[in-house]
C-alpha cells in the first residue's frame, strides 16, 4: 500500500500546474498565429508591421502624430502599385466619399464661389426647397461670416467647411446683399439629395440629357429625365456624359439596358470568379441617338458612349476620353479610412476594351474655354445635333 502511495504521488508531482498549461498554450498558439501571418504577409508585409512597432515603442518623439504617418504609408503603398485607378482615402475622404456616392450631402443647399469675391464666399446658386431657401438666401449674396466668425480674404478657404455640420445642428450666416445691406439668416442643416441628370428639349425636338455621375439613384434620375423627353414628342436623344467620373456598375447596365435593344451591352472580368456578359432586352428607347465625352469623360461613363455606338451605330462627338477599362472595390479599414483597388477589367458587349485608347469621337473637336457645357458657344452639342440630323434624314 505505502510503494502503491509513493507512485500516486509521484505521478501527481509530475503533472504541470494550471498556469504553466495556460502560458504553454497561448506560447502555441502566437507562434501558430505569427507563422500565419508571416506566410499571409510574407517578407514585405511584416516589415511595415515591424515599422509600425518600432515607431511605437523605440521612436524617440513620443507625441509623433502616428495616425498622420499610416495614411502617409497606406498612400505611398498604394500608389507603388503602379495603377492610376486605385486610391487610398483617409478615415475623413473615406467618408466624404461615401456620402458623394450616395448623391446625397448634409449641408444648406448652395453653390458657392470662393475665389471672385474678396469679402467671402459669392452665392451662385440655391437649391430649391433646401434651407438656405428656407432662411432667404439668394443667388448673388455674398457669405462674410458664419457664427460670427469672418471669412473674408484668406478665410474664404474654410469657409465651407464652416457652414458644414451635422443634419439637424444650426448655423448662423451673415449675408451681404446685392443692393448693399447686411442681414442675418440662420439655417438647419439637412440631408439633401442631388439629381444626377438633368433634361430639356432642344431645336429640332432633341431631347438633351446630363448625367453628372453613375452613383446611387443615377438610373432611375436618367430614365426620369428621358421618358419626360419621350412624353414631350423627342425625335432624337443626345446623352451628354461630359465630365462624367463613372460610378457603380449596376447604375450603368441598367441605363444600358433601358436605352438599348436585345443584345450583350457590359462584359465583366474580375480577378476572381468568371467572365460574365449583361444582355439587354428587347426594349428599349427607339431613337436616334448621339453622345458627348471629353478627356474627363470616365469608366461607366465612358463606357455608356461607347456601347451606343456599337449597338446602335450612335455618333460620338467631342474629345478622345480616358481609356479607363478597370473597376475598383474601395475596402474599409479599420484606422475609418479606404482603399480603392481594382479588381476587374470591363469592356463592350462585344468584349472591346478601352484600355489605354480610350474613344476616339466621330466629330472630335475642343470646345472653347468661354463656352460653357450644354449652353452658349457649346460647339461640341451643336455637331451633335448636326448629326443627328444628318441620319434622321
Amino acid at each position: 500500500m505505502e510503494e502503491q502511495a509513493a507512485r500516486v504521488a509521484g505521478r501527481r508531482k509530475k503533472r504541470l500546474p494550471v498556469w504553466a498549461k495556460l502560458l504553454m498554450s497561448v506560447l502555441f498558439t502566437l507562434v501558430l498565429s505569427t507563422g500565419l501571418w508571416c506566410a499571409l504577409l510574407g517578407r514585405g508585409g511584416m516589415a511595415m508591421v515591424q515599422t509600425y512597432l518600432l515607431a511605437r515603442f523605440a521612436f524617440v518623439d513620443t507625441e509623433a502624430d502616428l495616425g498622420r504617418a499610416v495614411d502617409a504609408g497606406l498612400d505611398a503603398f498604394v500608389d507603388g502599385l503602379g495603377d492610376r485607378w486605385s486610391y487610398y482615402l483617409n478615415a475623413g475622404d473615406y467618408q466624404s466619399t461615401l456620402e458623394r456616392r450616395a448623391n446625397s450631402y448634409v449641408g444648406i443647399g448652395v453653390t458657392v464661389d470662393g475665389t471672385s469675391r474678396e469679402e467671402g464666399l459669392l452665392v451662385l446658386s440655391v437649391t430649391e426647397g433646401g434651407p438656405a431657401e428656407k432662411a432667404g438666401l439668394r443667388a448673388g449674396d455674398v457669405i462674410t461670416a458664419v457664427d460670427g466668425q469672418s471669412i473674408a480674404g484668406e478665410a474664404r478657404q474654410e469657409g465651407s467647411e464652416r457652414i458644414r455640420g451635422e443634419s439637424g445642428t444650426q448655423v448662423s450666416l451673415t449675408l451681404l446683399g446685392e443692393d448693399g445691406t447686411t442681414r442675418e439668416a440662420v439655417c438647419t442643416r439637412a440631408t439633401l439629395h442631388n439629381s444626377s441628370a438633368k433634361g430639356r428639349m432642344l431645336e429640332g425636338n432633341i431631347g438633351y440629357v446630363k448625367l453628372d455621375n453613375f452613383y446611387s439613384g443615377s438610373a432611375d434620375s436618367f430614365r426620369q429625365e428621358v421618358d419626360a423627353l419621350l412624353e414631350q414628342g423627342a425625335a432624337g436623344l443626345i446623352v451628354d456624359v461630359r465630365n462624367d467620373p463613372g460610378g457603380y456598375i449596376t447604375e450603368l447596365e441598367r441605363i444600358l439596358d433601358y436605352l438599348l435593344p436585345e443584345g450583350p451591352v457590359f462584359t465583366h472580368k474580375p480577378r476572381w470568379g468568371f467572365q460574365s456578359v449583361t444582355q439587354s432586352d428587347a426594349d428599349c428607347v427607339d431613337l436616334p441617338m448621339a453622345a458627348l465625352v471629353n478627356a474627363s469623360t470616365y469608366s461607366a461613363a465612358e463606357l455608356l458612349a461607347a456601347q451606343l455606338r456599337e449597338s446602335v451605330g450612335a455618333p460620338i462627338v467631342g474629345e478622345v476620353t480616358s481609356g479607363k477599362g478597370y473597376s475598383q472595390l474601395t475596402f474599409p479599414l479599420i484606422n475609418g479610412g479606404g482603399a480603392g483597388l481594382s479588381t476587374a477589367t470591363y469592356c463592350t458587349g462585344s468584349g472591346h476594351s478601352l484600355i489605354g485608347e480610350g474613344i476616339v469621337p466621330d466629330a472630335e473637336l475642343p470646345l472653347p474655354e468661354d463656352a460653357e457645357l450644354g449652353g452658349e458657344g457649346d460647339v461640341q452639342l451643336q455637331a451633335a445635333l448636326e448629326l443627328l440630323a444628318q441620319n434622321a434624314g
